[in-house]
């Protein structure tokens, strides 16, 4: 698609030009390696070491590739000012180069967001699960929804799988994919907003008019220095709600009434507040909580009006989310009827709890389940579903919060009866000591190595190695994979889908879907 042409100085009214930038581009990068004649390359630091890079370090690739402006940050100035002054493009220097992708972006793609009712969704579970509930009842309501989740993309059509391994696209792809939804009619953009991808600025410019928090707990502290650091990045979407553009949408801030995390939020933002929550008083609330099965059943209050609601997903945690989406609707003039009959309809998140069933006399789940609490609530959900042994294969991913490994085995030496651990993405880090630190959390239960849990660090292994141990009534789950396609070892992701791989396991066993 062309783009919209690009006011170099209205968009950046202090910043340092040399040469004369075009305003017509043809396309925003932020990789050279991407680059095309005619471009805007924008140099956007490293953020995450070891592993990332410094894009001023590419701006002889992105010149050589024909990049026709070059938007740099002003304070890496000795990586830039003797290319700059050569003259094989226009420079812009900015403050902050990451900030400006994502201005850049919204204005090549001509600020979609300001055409979308955008509600961003943030926590540190929860967040893929409620937004795909909120798709689910707004579409069921009429109102044509599209939404960029850690599993999908949904713009037209049918929704695509979301391949990058971010929960939350860089700014050029968000802009992109919001003016692809603003054209083909959609009314409503979902969009969920990882710590990353609020303090690197990947959803700046998005508009939003409601956001929503799902729940806190102590994740990501290799990216954020401190909890209170973490805190404060999901706090950015909270902020944003004031910045945003006035669309006719009271701007809402939708909270857990049962997390502590929520009166720092609501102090981010003079939007409106709605709570959720079953614990503590809240606007919207649920009683008379079962499960039946791997559904819950409630009753769900808001403002005075009550209605049943039949939520096919199993767990306590899930409920909340169901309340969270109800909140949404509210705040954007759903009735709680309406909102209710879109939860009825859900039809799941690929990854998220998802059978695989080929006739084997054993159950076999996937799920992405990659922090403590959330195998913690998984396991605790599977549990009274099992009739034999519940047995576990899990990994951690390398170069992410090393303190996930020791609560990860605790949860499962005490929730699983047989654990596998095995490899997810360890990227440059050893596999054997990403193990061994899962493992301590398990022995720490009083689990044993050899009784109680083995390594298989191929993770195809590993999974052949559960399904051959497992016996009648036993559930088998597959969990921190989901519906992601591929796995990281080093720079090279190879490919790899854990419900495929699954099923030709069972295949190879003598099971084969019917």
């Amino acid at each position: 698609m062309d783009g919209n042409p690009i006011d170099w100085r209205r968009l950046f009214p202090s910043a340092e030009i040399i040469g004369a930038p075009t305003p017509t581009v043809s396309g925003i990068h932020y990789d050279s390696r991407s680059g095309v004649p005619g471009c805007v390359f924008v140099a956007v630091p490293g953020a995450m070491p070891p592993r990332s890079r410094d894009g001023h370090d590419f701006i002889g690739d992105a010149l050589d590739r024909g990049a026709a402006v070059i938007v740099v940050q002003a304070d890496h100035r000795p990586k830039w000012e003797r290319i700059a002054m050569a003259g094989r493009a226009a420079f812009v220097a900015v403050p902050d180069s990451r900030r400006a992708l994502a201005e850049v972006a919204a204005e090549y793609y001509g600020r979609p967001a300001r055409h979308l009712t955008t509600v961003g969704v943030t926590g540190t579970d929860g967040k893929t699960t409620t937004i795909h509930l909120i798709a689910s009842l707004l579409e069921a309501a009429g109102m044509p929804t599209g939404y960029l989740s850690s599993v999908e993309f949904k713009t037209t059509g049918a929704p695509r799988l979301n391949a990058t391994h971010m929960t939350t696209a860089e700014s050029p792809e968000v802009q992109s994919l919001l003016s692809q939804m603003a054209a083909a009619g959609c009314r409503t953009a979902v969009i969920e907003a990882s710590s990353h991808g609020l303090a690197l600025n990947r959803v700046d410019c998005c508009e939003f008019d409601v956001a929503v928090f799902t729940m806190l707990s102590s994740d990501h502290l290799d990216f954020h220095r401190s909890v209170d650091e973490y805190l404060a990045a999901k706090g950015r979407l909270f902020a944003m709600l004031d910045e945003a553009v006035d669309k006719g949408v009271p701007k809402t801030a939708v909270l857990n009434a049962d997390d502590f995390a929520s009166e720092y939020l609501r102090s981010r933002t003079r939007a409106r507040a709605l709570t959720y929550g079953l614990e503590n008083a809240a606007d919207v609330t649920a009683s008379d909580v079962r499960s039946e099965g791997l559904s819950s059943v409630f009753t769900a209050t808001c403002e005075q009006q009550r209605v049943p609601v039949r939520l096919p997903l199993a767990g306590r945690h899930n409920v909340y989310n169901a309340l969270a989406a109800i909140a949404v609707a509210h705040a954007l003039s759903l009735p709680l009827d309406a909102a209710a009959g879109g939860l009825s309809e859900f039809r799941g998140v690929p990854g998220r709890m998802e059978a695989v069933d080929c006739g084997q006399p054993f159950a076999v789940v996937v799920d992405i389940a990659s922090t403590p609490d959330a195998l913690r609530r998984l396991l605790t959900v599977l549990r009274p579903q099992t009739k034999g042994r519940l047995i576990a294969v899990f990994g951690c991913a390398g170069e992410r919060d090393p303190g996930r490994r020791d609560g990860m085995g605790r949860a499962a030496g005490e929730l699983a009866d047989f654990v596998v651990l095995t490899n997810e993405d360890p990227r440059s880090e050893d596999p054997l000591a990403i193990t061994d630190d899962i493992a301590r959390g398990l022995t720490e239960t009083g689990r044993r190595e050899g009784a109680d849990f083995v390594r298989v660090l191929d993770r195809r292994e590993a999974l052949a190695y559960a399904f051959g141990q497992a016996r009648a009534g036993d559930l088998v789950l597959l969990a921190g994979k989901g519906s992601e396609q591929s796995i990281v070892v080093g720079h090279e992701h190879i490919p790899w889908d854990e419900r495929v791989v699954a099923r030709e396991l069972l295949a190879e066993m003598g099971w084969r879907a019917r």
